[in-house]
């Protein structure tokens, strides 16, 4: 989609500057319109390529950053002053250039917004439109306090989950590795010894070299397969209908999508409730939303919801469609809007399912580690019996 750079003024008067991704200039007149921006300028900015290997900032970095900025505009100090001394005590060179980068913006006449949106990989759409929405209404301390509360939220959130599955990782991991190290290197010296007994193996233990004998066999085989479904699957979710059938699949899996699900409604509930109390509107709010969804089912869900609304109707309807969100979901946002308390309904609701999340990892981690702990057991214990099985016999026969 190309980017067209854009020059305007607010209902106030005042002047603001960005850029902006657009199928066409009437799009993105519409768009600006809907921010309240009167377009006086427009024009296409030339495509560049680019090859990024990332920012090297990671989230809790934007969110420790929010949150002392934050701290210092409550305080009343200016704001380029905040950015100087952020900048200076920056301990990641990364937020430190662009940080700096921010604040010689700032000083040269630009919005905050707008300096924050020339760094679009390290503040997405919802950080830059919450922070333009506080520069309008005049309530950027307040503004910042909430993004900062969202971020450690939404953070403390995927630390969480990351974290409770770190531990069945690693186990699932350690047991394979000692499973193929078994069948390929200690399982064919027990082949070469009972190759000279002549005696006919027990079944078990012929399964197991089996295995040994496929798995050495095959090897490269079996990596270059793994590499090409990896590739298979990196390009199936670069597509539309790709990423949707993967994410549907997700959210079917059991117990793990149950998870999925609920971690999806929490950030979708936080995200637009966050967005709404700081000003949004309805419409540009879910457009936001739909972009840091994170499930393809989730996203086509909110982009309907947009379109409905556009149309006159209820966000509640479109969503009920998707069977993502839970009846009570539903109703509670039916209510948030009848009663004019959606952004209010929203943070309850999200409050609520990160509780569930919270027991949902707790329930996921008791299930998965015995059942990886007795995978483990089961296999490498086969093992050893099936190597055993016939020195038994042989010492069977000797008495």
């Amino acid at each position: 989609m190309p980017v067209f750079a854009y020059k305007g003024k607010t209902v106030g008067g005042t002047a603001v500057s960005g850029q902006l991704k657009a199928r066409n200039r009437a799009e993105l007149a519409r768009m600006l319109r809907q921010k309240k921006v009167l377009a006086t300028q427009i024009s296409r900015v030339p495509s560049q390529i680019n090859i990024s290997f990332g920012t090297g900032i990671k989230k809790v970095h934007i969110s420790r950053f929010t949150r002392q900025f934050a701290t210092m505009i409550g305080a009343g100090l200016p704001m380029i002053q905040c950015l100087e001394i952020l900048a200076k005590q920056s301990e990641v060179a990364p937020m430190r250039r662009v940080i700096s980068e921010v604040k010689d913006a700032v000083a040269s006449g630009s919005t905050l917004a707008d300096a924050l949106r020339r760094h679009k990989k390290v503040f997405d759409d919802l950080y830059v439109n919450m922070v333009q929405a506080g520069e309008i209404g005049g309530a950027l301390d307040t503004i910042l306090v909430r993004l900062a509360g969202y971020r450690e939220k939404a953070d403390a959130l995927i630390r969480k989950v990351r974290g409770a599955m770190m531990y069945p990782a690693v186990v699932a991991i350690v047991a394979t590795g000692i499973t193929i190290a078994m069948l390929t290197w200690i399982v064919p010296v027990f082949a070469k010894m009972f190759a000279g007994l002549g005696a006919e193996l027990p079944a078990p233990t012929q399964i197991v070299l089996g295995i040994s004998h496929f798995l050495r066999d095959n090897a490269l085989k079996m990596l270059a397969g793994v590499a090409g479904l990896v590739v298979a699957y990196r390009v199936t979710v670069r597509t539309d209908k790709g990423q949707l059938y993967v994410d549907r699949a997700k959210l079917r899996i059991p117990v793990i999508g149950s998870l999925i699900r609920k971690s999806a409604v929490s950030r979708f509930t936080r995200t637009l409730g966050t967005l709404l109390s700081s000003g949004v509107s309805i419409l540009e709010a879910l457009e936001i939303t739909a972009k840091t969804a994170g499930n393809r089912v989730l996203h086509d869900a909110i982009r309907k919801a947009v379109l409905a609304i556009a149309e006159g109707d209820t966000i509640t309807a479109p969503l009920k469609e998707t069977g993502v969100f839970p009846p009570m979901v539903t109703q509670m946002i039916s209510v948030g809007e009848k009663t004019g308390g959606l952004d209010q309904m929203l943070s309850k609701i999200a409050d609520f399912f990160d509780e569930e999340v919270d027991a949902a990892v707790s329930g996921l981690t008791s299930i998965i580690e015995p059942i990886i702990i007795v995978f483990m057991g089961v296999i490498i214990g086969g093992i050893l019996i099936a190597m055993y099985l016939p020195m038994f016999d042989i010492i069977g026969q000797i008495q």
